[in-house]
């Protein structure tokens, strides 16, 4: 039985009895096991990974890696694209004690139900997550001056990690069932953070960067004019690290 469903079902059992569960911290040896990776920890497997700095990427088949930079070229946010399936990941500073997922699933399902979606908590294969509904902007069509928002399906996941934390979520029809979901759980799996060493406010989004090729690519779109504010970049699977 996966580590995560034992403790969930444990913390159930505490809670029918009046006692709080512990929080429910991935120890550096639990996030050893399976991945997501502390870079302590990371595999020996042979795969390529795309180095973000704070994040490294798996490079898998059929996925399209993409990055948001903003008018300074930092980038503010990671992307694996599947099919029409989307897997956003953000990675934050942590207290040493962990249970910031505990914190964070509370705040996401308040935020879906404000817009008026709804997030469930449930069992997967990472522990707790949230499954559901939320509402997220599309691209403006031609004519259109602002995006227009749709609910769509998507799944929160979360670990705690050794004074990091990672969150993903996976929305489109790979958030509609265990199936559906298995491409981008697998690459979540093979993230690898990389926390560093240096101290950081809780909850402070950890750096990340671009690869040299990608990082002169924006570069080019952003002096062609063809850029403003915020560029999306595609890195293909081949990108050096």
């Amino acid at each position: 039985m996966p580590i995560g469903r034992r403790r969930n079902r444990i913390d159930r059992s505490l809670r029918e009895r009046g006692v709080p569960p512990e929080p429910q911290v991935r120890e550096r040896e639990e996030v050893g096991t399976s991945g997501p990776w502390d870079s302590a920890d990371a595999p020996d497997d042979g795969q390529l990974r795309i180095d973000l700095g704070a994040l490294r990427l798996p490079a898998l088949s059929g996925m399209e890696l993409r990055v948001d930079v903003n008018a300074q070229q930092q980038v503010v946010g990671a992307s694996l694209r599947y099919g029409d399936s989307l897997l956003q990941l953000s990675v934050f500073a942590a207290p040493r004690a962990g249970g910031l997922w505990d914190e964070v699933r509370v705040e996401l399902a308040r935020g879906a139900a404000a817009q008026g979606a709804q997030l469930t908590e449930v069992d997967g294969p990472f522990g707790r997550e949230l499954a559901g509904t939320v509402v997220l902007p599309t691209a403006p069509q031609p004519g259109e001056t602002a995006p227009t928002m749709v609910r769509r399906p998507a799944r929160f996941l979360g670990v705690d990690g050794p004074r990091w934390f990672l969150r993903g979520m996976i929305s489109g029809p790979a958030a509609t069932g265990p199936e559906a979901g298995l491409p981008l759980e697998q690459a979540f799996r093979g993230v690898v953070v990389v926390r560093g060493t240096g101290p950081m406010p809780v909850r402070d989004p950890l750096p990340l960067t671009l690869p040299p090729q990608a990082a002169e690519q924006v570069a080019r779109q952003q002096a062609a004019g063809r850029s403003s504010g915020r560029a999306t970049s595609p890195i293909p699977p081949d990108a050096p690290a």
